[in-house]
């Protein structure tokens, strides 16, 4: 098994990446969807984001409205840490849990996480690939392909740690300034690699 952690900035193109990474035989975890698995009704996590945040967090069916929750964290750097304290705990769980299968094989299993490097988890991979773009780029393509407000984006922007920071401890970086079809060009170059990576016992 070779632990690849991909990460990037929203709206960078991280998504992308590792759906184009799964579609060449990589195992794909994704941290997004694990926690929502770790806070999901009837779960510890749950509870926990219920009685630090109150029920004006929770939607009409019961379930946790994200939207809601997202717009106290990244307004209080205080609240986002509280979250992040009971949300990443469980991701890392989910994750181990998961990888078991793959323990004693050779398959390039791909941990995608927007918060990779901040959390530290990143000097848990063999491999950290970097996707790397402009913000000016991230706003662009979040306002169209999200809807998302100016604003809403640079502070989610403002609180990830910088691209250019986040590059600088990666193995791998993939430049998605272009088009789709280079960015499928890149990640062929680097799934060669991460073959070779595996064939070769590892990093």
């Amino acid at each position: 098994m070779l632990l690849v952690g991909l990460t990037g900035g929203i709206g960078s193109g991280k998504s992308t990446v590792a759906g184009m990474l799964e579609k060449r035989g990589a195992a794909v975890f994704d941290a997004d969807l694990l926690a929502r698995e770790g806070v999901a009704p009837g779960t510890p996590g749950y509870e926990r984001v219920i009685e630090r945040f109150g029920p004006n967090v929770l939607g009409p069916g019961g379930e946790l409205d994200r939207e809601a929750l997202a717009s106290i964290v990244f307004a209080d750097p205080a609240a986002r840490r509280d979250l992040e304290a009971i949300v990443h705990p469980e991701v890392r769980r989910l994750f181990a849990e998961g990888c078991e299968r793959y323990r004693d094989t050779d398959k390039v299993v791909v941990f995608s996480a927007p918060l990779l490097v901040e959390t530290g988890m990143h000097t848990a991979f063999e491999v950290l690939i970097v996707v790397s773009t402009t913000v000016e780029t991230q706003v662009e393509r979040l306002m169209r392909e999200r809807g998302m407000s100016e604003a809403a984006i640079r502070a989610r922007i403002a609180a990830q740690l910088p691209l250019e920071a986040k590059a600088e401890g990666a193995d791998v970086i993939i430049d998605n300034e272009g088009t789709l079809a280079e960015l499928e060009g890149q990640v062929d170059r680097v799934w060669a690699d991460l073959q070779a990576r595996v064939r070769a016992g590892g990093s």
